[in-house]
């Protein structure tokens, strides 16, 4: 089967596929790709046929110059067009930090389309207009700050950051030739499009949510850890998992705790 898959918009996204059982679709973080699941798509092989997909922007995939096109409402559509290729009915559904905004919001738009649902170190984006707008200028500099300074320049600043403080040196660098991998282009237009500032505020959605879901957060994460407390609260069907020595990035920094968990949510289903 070609790694390479167009959704209608005539972008090709590059995905991964692998394992045998109920399929699963995986969704990265920023500056992440479908590479980054490998260790997790193998654990699960018995169990799950995963599709892990390079985003708009991202790895292997197209990044077209138009920022319109990085959209939450277009990537969304894009995601669902790949399901009808990959022929994909109710998949269940995994998404991390920023993969985790874009499923929560496939869940929520297109509820017929996937299962359970799987949310790692995600949210519901901003509810006050104002830190929303405040995150839309953060985004903004930083997306200009990529196109002038470069990809090196970027990684370099975004390894410091403090969401990082958890993972090891190694932990670090092994994600930093992925990174480096990425368009200085595809990254600045995710940001513009797609990031924390520029997507969709769905907090007052979540109770409308009917599929199964699984909330897996880190417990040295506090920022995310207290957003998901109050979005389990929220959702109907919705279970809340913390993960002991871990923060943000929890199925790199603990990817045992991370898979059991993953797998029992599955088995339960």
């Amino acid at each position: 089967m070609t790694p390479f898959h167009a959704a209608r918009s005539g972008h090709r996204y590059h995905v991964e596929i692998g394992g045998a059982g109920d399929p699963l679709v995986l969704l990265h973080g920023f500056s992440g790709a479908a590479a980054s699941w490998r260790a997790v798509s193998k654990r699960l092989a018995d169990c799950c046929q995963c599709f892990a997909i390079d985003l708009l922007g991202h790895g292997r995939s197209d990044a077209p110059a138009d920022a319109a096109r990085y959209r939450m409402k277009s990537v969304a559509a894009d995601i669902v067009d790949l399901l009808d290729e990959l022929k994909l009915t109710k998949p269940n559904l995994l998404g991390y930090s920023m993969g985790g905004r874009l499923a929560l919001y496939l869940a929520l738009e297109f509820s017929e389309r996937f299962g359970a649902l799987i949310l790692e170190s995600a949210s519901p984006g901003l509810a006050d207009d104002g830190a929303r707008a405040e995150r839309r200028r953060r985004d903004l500099r930083l997306a200009e700050m990529i196109e002038k300074d470069g990809i090196a320049s970027f990684v370099a600043a975004w390894e410091s950051l403090p969401l990082w403080t958890s993972q090891s040196a190694v932990q670090i660098g092994a994600q930093r030739s992925q990174r480096m991998s990425n368009s200085a282009l595809g990254l600045a237009n995710s940001l513009r499009g797609m990031g924390t500032g520029a997507q969709p505020n769905l907090w007052e959605k979540l109770p409308n949510l009917t599929a199964p879901t699984c909330l897996i957060v880190g417990e040295r994460d506090e920022k995310f850890r207290r957003t998901n407390q109050l979005m389990a609260a929220a959702m109907p069907l919705a279970s809340l998992s913390i993960i002991t020595a871990a923060g943000h990035n929890t199925h790199l920094e603990n990817p045992d705790a991370f898979c059991r968990t993953l797998l029992s949510f599955i088995q339960r289903l």
